[in-house]
């Protein structure tokens, strides 16, 4: 039973795609489908988990709900590290923005409409994708017959993202945190890798970069990336021109959404993001 949001207005049926091969490994996607009469937003789905762990399916309470208020939602697999440092996966996300806009026509959408729902170091990468679409590190990734479809999307929201990856390492070793120094080390193996695929100092760096809106999210309890550093982006995004809308959650904590849905805060938090996309990515 979906306890996160509203009652859903929609049916929601879910299916495991394979959305790219690389090396013969399938990358898969949950793809979740409102029942309806489209055309519904639609939005690719990149979970958290360090960069190291995690799949489609971290998100999956989350994803259900959104698409149950009348939006398609393309969950994504990845590649992780250590196995794979960046830019893989982020080019992985990049080929999956790009999959779901050449696709939106049959599954319900159009592709004017494709956003992204991130969270955590998801929301990292959905970002890098979101200001920088065509770089070639992440666009380099053909797809056959749709060479004119890029990966720029109309909207996005950041759930707790890690916009400034190495103020977050530096602040996980001030604290301690072994565990997170070392995601950090897996995925970019160096500080000069994590302040150039920084989407805090890209912005401060004043980059040639797209600006989508933008809707933020941030329990105030997060020890996993502080407020202020979302704060502080939000303060960027705007400052580089983009429109920013930034929602705090009194007392929650990293991830609250999924760790604790029942909760009030949740339940405000879909209903935030559905009417985000749905006011963005057109409605049916």
């Amino acid at each position: 039973m979906n306890v996160m949001a509203d009652p859903p207005r929609h049916e929601v049926t879910t299916e495991d795609i394979e959305y790219l091969r690389i090396d013969d490994v399938p990358l898969l996607a949950r793809l979740y489908r409102p029942r309806g009469d489209g055309p519904f937003p639609a939005v690719v789905g990149v979970h958290g988990g360090a960069w190291t762990g995690g799949d489609r399916l971290n998100n999956a309470l989350l994803d259900q709900a959104v698409a149950a208020a009348g939006v398609v939602v393309l969950a994504l697999d990845f590649r992780l590290a250590p196995q794979w440092r960046y830019p893989a996966p982020v080019a992985d996300i990049n080929f999956g923005v790009r999959w779901l806009k050449a696709n939106a026509a049959r599954l319900g959408s159009r592709g004017a409409w494709v956003g992204a729902v991130a969270s955590s170091s998801g929301g990292h990468q959905m970002l890098l994708n979101a200001l920088r679409p065509g770089d070639p590190r992440y666009a380099g990734v053909p797809l056959p017959g749709h060479e004119d479809v890029d990966a720029a999307i109309a909207y996005a929201v950041a759930c707790w993202p890690i916009a400034d990856p190495l103020a977050r390492y530096r602040m996980a070793q001030a604290r301690g945190v072994d565990r997170l120094v070392a995601s950090h080390d897996a995925f970019f193996g160096d500080e000069a890798t994590m302040a150039e695929a920084n989407p805090q100092m890209i912005l401060e760096r004043r980059e040639l970069v797209r600006l989508p809106p933008l809707l933020l999210l941030q329990g105030t309890n997060d020890d996993n990336v502080t407020p202020e550093m979302a704060e502080k982006f939000v303060i960027a995004w705007r400052g580089a021109g983009g429109r920013a809308v930034y929602e705090t959650f009194e007392g929650m904590p990293h991830a609250f959404v999924t760790r604790e849905p029942e909760a009030a805060a949740s339940r405000r938090a879909v209903r935030l993001v559905t009417d985000f996309v749905r006011s963005l990515g057109g409605s049916a």
